[in-house]
């Protein structure tokens, strides 16, 4: 496995990187990854990976950076000859835009779909896609991982009572009942009413939750405004105790100081995204992905099902 399989870490999140490679007992190819001096970024790979089956493990969040190296990395993997190029993209930027619902506007998570194939990338494993339409935008093969089992372990050692799980929107219904199924939990809605495209209004909350431990369930905290609203309507309403879990922490504008000052006693995020001002909140607890990515890689390059990764 040692000679053939190749890993490449980009500068988006190393320390996620290294423990993949770590869980896969191999060594990150040597790269070197700056900046001309006038800002362009600079991609050399010091390692030989002709013929080789190389998986490039990088988060396109902001800034835009890190998605121009993913495609760098990737169209410099092809000139140097690798069989195989699959791009690891633990998160996938750009992709809150994946349909024309205004006038003048881009579907982004289309167009970034196509530079990813435009650089010679063969196949994307993505980690928990903001909509699952997106694995379509792509004209390579896709391989959509959920974080839900690692959220659920800790989750379920967390002993909870009498659990409700809520949804923050009507989108995240069927990712809710398929958590609360396996929690043995009540599944409840927050109907809300988004009025820019950081900025929603909580309207009501259909279900009960009165005196119920509750767990907010979302796939991306981003200004955390959805969710410390929600958690303020949902503590009025009487729950008890209230938990916040999204896969990806993009932590943006004040999410911090809203989710400190927020009823919500604990924050369950993956190291999908880095934590960059994450020690200002002590309410956060970050949990590692690379076992489940780690396998997922291991099982594409040795020709595996992966389908149990999704159960």
């Amino acid at each position: 496995m040692n000679d053939e399989l190749k890993l490449i870490a980009g500068t988006a999140n190393m320390e996620l990187g290294g423990k993949i490679a770590e869980y896969l007992n191999v060594e990150l190819c040597k790269t070197e990854i700056g900046h001309f001096s006038d800002g362009e970024i600079k991609v050399r790979i010091e390692d030989n990976i002709r013929g080789r089956d190389v998986f490039i493990i990088q988060s396109t969040f902001a800034p835009a950076d890190n998605l121009l190296e993913l495609l760098l990395i990737s169209d410099a993997c092809s000139r140097a000859s690798a069989d195989r190029i699959t791009a690891v993209i633990p998160y996938y930027g750009y992709a809150r835009q994946d349909r024309k619902d205004q006038p003048r506007v881009p579907i982004s998570a289309k167009l970034v779909a196509n530079l990813i194939t435009t650089a010679h990338a063969d196949r994307v494993l993505a980690l928990e896609l903001h909509a699952a339409q997106i694995q379509g935008f792509f004209d390579i093969q896709v391989d959509n991982l959920f974080a839900a089992p690692v959220l659920f372990e800790y989750i379920r050692g967390m002993k909870l009572k009498n659990v409700t799980v809520v949804s923050p929107d009507v989108g995240g219904i069927k990712m809710g009942r398929s958590f609360a199924k396996r929690l043995g939990a009540s599944l409840a809605i927050v109907d809300k009413r988004r009025t820019t495209a950081d900025k929603s209004e909580v309207m009501n909350i259909i279900g009960e939750v009165a005196g119920s431990d509750i767990v907010i369930l979302d796939d991306i905290i981003s200004t955390a405004g959805t969710t410390s609203q929600a958690a303020e309507v949902l503590k009025a309403a009487g729950a008890r105790k209230i938990i916040a879990a999204a896969t990806h922490a993009v932590f943006s504008g004040q999410a911090l100081e809203k989710l400190e000052q927020s009823p919500i006693e604990e924050v369950v995020v993956t190291n999908s995204i880095p934590l960059r001002n994450g020690s200002r909140c002590g309410k956060i607890k970050v949990l590692d992905v690379s076992p489940l990515l780690g396998e997922a890689i291991r099982r594409i390059h040795t020709g595996e099902s992966i389908s149990i990764l999704f159960d």
